[in-house]
């Protein structure tokens, strides 16, 4: 009951001169909506980053084969053919911290079109999977190549803007059949420009087809990144006469099938290995925990023992995540100092009417202390008011802030992002505000002498 009478009071008081307290909470509702409007400006940007990064390949991890070994000589990451698609499979059915699964069959050699030729830097085959993990999914012209097309091996392919800029001089591809190995593929699709990625290299100067085409009709086997286009393919020339008593080269029981032959009839191998595995995890912060669930199902899978070495690399993008993440909270930070700012002036603005308050009312303090009220009773009163004051100015603050943002992102186009926990930290600030900086007022004004508070002029 006391406490509310308290409250009537400083309402009674804040009433008397209206315009000094909306002038007064200016300061503050500047200050608020500085917050709230930085904070969801920062949080927009920062959701723009994360994407553009994971875009990049910041929330992907990479499993790459094991490393082979023969009398101390170590042949290198990817010489043991240790990776399935079935592998792939499993890690996105048992592993919940992984969002999407690629595998992906590597080639190097000639894209051919006409009499113009390009090498380019990637040739992939694997299933529609890559452009979710890849954030690819727009195509800049055509579609894009289906599961169906996996299963049936398909000779389609997607190409990046590079390819178009250097084999069909920028014009539409869509329809038009360039040849990989002597293998013609129907271009059905065109890739988005990307650009560069973070180590410079051109991520337009790419080709997607299927991975069963490219693993069967081009590759054949797991495979470098050397220039196949440029392997020697001679053969030999030497016969087998009977003037060779211990002929060096080895008679054919059977004819041995043309490479043309062989791309178009391939043989069935005891498993289909792929060059690596690309996984989405989740999120970024779910990445450990991807690692860890794909290490654990893998060596369970290739049933290893518990001293036996990982068949498998596991690689992920830790810098890139790194400088986001570093980033991000540098860009939060200076936005929240720049709004704090704002806010200590408002509560010096607000101190100031305070003691102007105080002096002017200083008979009014007199009078009700000489009829009986406790210098507490003075100390709540005004600390009460300087908290209506910033509280209302906080209110109005949010408003304004979520208004601000809203004019933001609608004329500028600004990417910005609601935020809760500004919110409730803005009245946890506004508050607060009140009674630190109406706490020095409020002390000052209980500990007027009542006698000197009555002769006051």
């Amino acid at each position: 009951m006391k406490s509310f009478r308290t409250l009537k009071t400083a309402l009674r008081a804040l009433r008397r001169n209206v315009t000094r307290a909306v002038l007064t909470t200016l300061g503050i509702v500047i200050g608020i909506a500085a917050v709230i409007a930085m904070m969801e400006i920062g949080n927009g940007s920062s959701i723009a980053i994360q994407r553009t990064i994971a875009s990049m390949g910041a929330n992907t991890v990479l499993v790459m084969p094991g490393t082979a070994a023969t009398g101390g000589v170590t042949y290198g990451a990817g010489s043991v053919m240790t990776l399935t698609p079935q592998d792939g499979d499993a890690i996105l059915k048992d592993c919940p911290a992984v969002g999407g699964v690629a595998p992906v069959v590597r080639a190097r050699t000639q894209v051919i079109y006409g009499n113009h030729n390009w090498v380019p830097m990637y040739i992939y085959g694997t299933t529609p999977s890559f452009l979710q993990i890849r954030d690819w999914t727009d195509m800049d012209e055509g579609e894009a190549f289906s599961e169906h097309d996996v299963r049936n091996s398909s000779k389609v392919c997607l190409i990046g803007q590079t390819i178009v800029r250097e084999l069909f001089g920028g014009q539409s591809p869509i329809g038009k059949e360039i040849r990989l190995q002597n293998v013609a593929f129907k271009v059905i699709g065109v890739l988005q420009t990307k650009g560069a990625n973070m180590m410079g290299m051109d991520q337009d100067d790419i080709v997607l087809a299927p991975w069963t085409t490219i693993k069967y009709r081009v590759v054949g086997s797991s495979t470098s990144t050397v220039n196949q286009s440029s392997a020697s393919t001679a053969t030999s020339t030497q016969v087998n006469t009977l003037s060779q008593i211990y002929p060096n080269i080895q008679q054919n029981l059977y004819p041995v099938p043309s490479a043309t032959e062989q791309a178009d009839v391939p043989q069935p191998v005891r498993f289909a290995n792929v060059d690596q595995i690309l996984v989405a995890a989740q999120t970024g912060t779910q990445i450990p925990s991807a690692i860890q669930q794909i290490s654990i199902l893998l060596r369970e899978r290739h049933r290893l023992r518990v001293n036996d070495p990982d068949d498998f690399n596991i690689r992920d993008m830790t810098e890139i995540t790194r400088t986001m993440s570093s980033t991000t909270a540098l860009m939060t930070k200076l936005l929240m100092c720049v709004a704090m700012i704002s806010l200590v002036v408002g509560g010096v603005g607000i101190m100031n009417i305070m003691l102007v308050s105080v002096t002017e009312r200083t008979r009014e303090i007199g009078l009700r202390m000489a009829v009986g009220a406790e210098p507490g009773d003075i100390l709540r009163q005004f600390l009460t008011e300087a908290v209506v004051l910033c509280l209302l100015g906080g209110t109005m603050g949010i408003v304004v802030g979520r208004g601000s943002s809203y004019i933001v992102s609608s004329v500028l186009h600004w990417p910005t992002a609601a935020s809760a926990g500004a919110i409730v930290a803005a009245v946890v600030v506004s508050a607060s505000v009140g009674v630190v900086f109406g706490f020095y007022p409020a002390w000052k004004a209980s500990r007027l002498d009542p006698i000197d508070a009555l002769r006051y002029e």
